[in-house]
């Protein structure tokens, strides 16, 4: 069972994000506040959950929590000020967005740019410690593969309805197939080394 709280007598939130190691999209990080008594049976790290563990899960701490938001850095942030500083930008808009301030944040992962005049704590793993850290996960890895959905409407050739923009073989096979979309991060083209680099909308 994971802990309900790191300290009983602040307003916690945990954060998280999704989408750093992918090739295409943003990375997208949500806030999380549970009541201090909240406990669930099979709340987790998303990575442990299927969709549909994860989509119910959604439903139920939307319904649940205090307060919770989620927000991203664009692909051209990320290549502008890098993955992890884009990952702490899309952490602390989310925190923006908290309709509650939280008096200690929760930070899935052992670094982090302090948010101003609000104290933090780095867990490890948090997610699968944490329930608040645990739903942040879910609220993030979701909402972004839905966005992933959307955007492969526009670009099917490239799967991101399946792949939700991670360097799978057929993504990277696609890119040097196709090109780089607008949408995909041109920092890590070394990754592909495709035959070319400009944005395609094919």
């Amino acid at each position: 069972m994971l802990r309900s709280y790191y300290n009983i007598d602040a307003i916690e939130a945990g954060l998280d994000e999704a989408g750093r190691g992918c090739l295409a999209g943003p990375v997208v990080a949500a806030a999380v506040i549970l009541p201090k008594d909240y406990t669930h049976e099979w709340l987790n790290d998303s990575k442990q959950l299927n969709h549909q563990q994860r989509e119910k899960l959604r439903l139920e701490i939307e319904r649940d929590a205090i307060a919770f938001a989620v927000a991203e850095a664009s692909n051209e942030e990320i290549d502008q000020i890098n993955i992890l500083k884009a990952s702490f930008l899309a952490m602390h808009r989310a925190v923006d967005d908290l309709n509650l301030r939280p008096e200690h944040l929760l930070i899935d992962g052992n670094r982090f740019t302090p948010y101003p005049l609000i104290p933090h704590t780095c867990i490890v793993k948090g997610d699968a410690k944490f329930l608040s850290i645990a739903a942040a996960s879910i609220l993030a890895k979701t909402y972004r593969d839905d966005l992933m959905v959307k955007l492969a409407s526009e670009f099917p050739h490239y799967r991101w309805e399946q792949n939700a923009g991670y360097p799978t073989p057929f993504h990277k096979k696609a890119i040097k197939e196709h090109g780089f979309t607008p949408f995909h991060r041109l920092t890590f083209r070394s990754e592909i080394n495709p035959k070319t680099s400009s944005p395609s909308s094919k």
